[in-house]
């Protein structure tokens, strides 16, 4: 998930109207028409609503039946890493609780859910002897999720870094630990994909590599010259590259792969011809360091450039290898980053400044662009000739309170959502092929370097005694699935 730094950094690049009488009727005969298709906004028959979680921010048991540490326990338990001081050893304690979990699943009326699977739950050191009962884990979670009629799709790395590979070979600093994440994911795809059809390589290389490798703000908290965070990146769209192969050698057949991405969101400032036509551009430029090499197997000139002497080394093998061919792409969505306009100059746009009254959800880097949920997948889709998009992840943390009498009404992120689905709902209806919907996320969590503070869950979660409470975006996010529209 996204942080406050983050997001600002990437963004470079009054009261009730008063009523009558007469409105008074005029609202009871409204209440008297029939719903209609043109009120009706539906989703595509055959649309995947679900949820999103991730494995070191929902699971504790860090160190239950022979797990490893990972770069997130060690930079977690430093002092001054984390805002509120905490750590992930416990967090919701789903390694214990998952059986519970699950039914919050189905209560919801989801029928999918995207999980990530803990790598040093699996292999302790990163590479050789696997750890069985960490298997045996994911196993069980899998069946109840089948047991549920929950169709289940994992991510292999949601950031959880075994920090053995850290301390042997620098991490993502070197192709070795894009060699031992191909292990991995074969191993995975070998024992899982009789029943997990749809797999996810890596998420948000956007976020975890120069956040983690560039600013120090994220694990492993490092602060290395571009040319080290360029190489780094490279080696994680290796990483993705290799996986897909071995998904593709190890896995059963129908395994679906592909990758999800916090993509740089570009939208047009205004919807002109032109203006649309300089987003495009920015979204292929702005994403060229991982998604565009993965999906057109090159490196942009304009990338290339601007990089000068800090580009990434690479060999042409290398660059058919990271151009794998994917089943379909997850795109992460939040906020809108760019705002663009078009320019007579190279590279054929202008990144507007944000202005400092931008609207904002209660953390201030998540600014509200509804619009980003219908041109970011338009755009994309067309950018890379993408058949099936997924959105991997979309929320909102909110200053949850809970009243005396035991509930949430988080109406800021119930307005979130409404806006950000009826944008998506234009998209599906124009023909963008987006195909599901996960939402961010199921149950409050461990939300990296700002602890437990922020909230992104619909589920409210007592950290003290784990009590899961729905809140009022529960109920709403219940209600869009079993209608498969949204009521306006």
């Amino acid at each position: 998930m996204p942080n406050d730094v983050s997001r600002r950094d990437f963004a470079k690049l009054a009261g009730l109207a008063a009523l009558g009488t007469s409105s008074d009727a005029a609202a009871a005969k409204a209440e008297e028409r029939p719903v209609t298709n043109d009120i009706l906004r539906q989703f595509p028959h055959d649309f995947v609503w679900g949820t999103a979680t991730s494995s070191y921010q929902i699971e504790g048991g860090a160190q239950a039946d022979g797990r490893g540490p990972s770069i997130w326990d060690v930079f977690s338990h430093a002092q001054g890493n984390i805002e509120d001081g905490s750590n992930g050893d416990v967090a919701c304690d789903h390694y214990h609780r998952y059986k519970d979990d699950v039914r919050l699943i189905k209560e919801l009326g989801c029928k999918a859910y995207r999980f990530s699977i803990a790598w040093p739950r699996l292999f302790p050191d990163g590479d050789g002897r696997p750890n069985p009962k960490g298997l045996d884990f994911y196993n069980r979670l899998v069946d109840e999720l089948l047991a549920n009629g929950i169709t289940p799709y994992a991510t292999l790395y949601h950031w959880d870094l075994p920090q053995a590979l850290q301390e042997r070979v620098g991490g993502w600093r070197s192709a070795d630990t894009a060699k031992a994440f191909a292990d991995y994911s074969g191993y995975v795809a070998e024992h899982l994909t009789d029943r997990v059809k749809t797999v996810f390589t890596v998420n948000e290389c956007g976020r975890f590599i120069p956040f983690g490798y560039g600013l120090g703000i994220d694990a492993p908290g490092l602060k290395l010259p571009q040319a080290e965070v360029n190489q780094a990146r490279h080696h994680v769209a290796l990483a993705h590259g290799l996986a897909v192969q071995a998904i593709r050698a190890k896995g059963r057949a129908g395994t679906r792969v592909g990758m999800a991405e916090n993509i740089t969101a570009c939208v047009p400032a205004i919807d002109t011809p032109e203006n649309i036509r300089a987003a495009e551009i920015a979204t292929r430029e702005l994403n060229a360091g991982f998604l565009n090499v993965i999906l057109e197997g090159r490196y942009t000139d304009a990338f290339l450039a601007w990089a000068g002497k800090d580009a990434p080394r690479f060999t042409a093998e290398e660059l058919k290898t990271i151009a794998a061919p994917v089943d379909f792409v997850g795109l992460n969505i939040y906020a809108p980053q760019a705002y663009v306009v078009a320019s007579d100059r190279a590279p054929g746009f202008d990144v507007l400044p944000m202005p400092a009254s931008f609207p904002h959800m209660s953390s201030p880097w998540l600014r509200i662009g509804p619009e980003t949920a219908y041109w970011v997948p338009r755009l994309a889709a067309k950018i890379w000739n993408l058949k099936t998009v997924y959105i991997t992840e979309n929320g909102t943390s909110s200053d949850d309170q809970m009243t005396p009498d035991g509930k949430v009404h988080d109406l800021d992120r119930v307005m979130y959502l409404r806006n950000y689905l009826g944008q998506l709902q234009r998209a599906t209806a124009e023909g963008v092929p987006v195909k599901g919907y996960f939402l961010w996320s199921l149950m409050d969590n461990f939300e990296w370097v700002f602890g437990y503070r922020q909230r992104f869950g619909i589920y409210h979660v007592d950290f003290d005694t784990q009590v899961r409470t729905p809140k009022l975006s529960a109920s709403f996010y219940r209600h869009v699935i079993a209608k498969n529209a949204l009521l306006v």
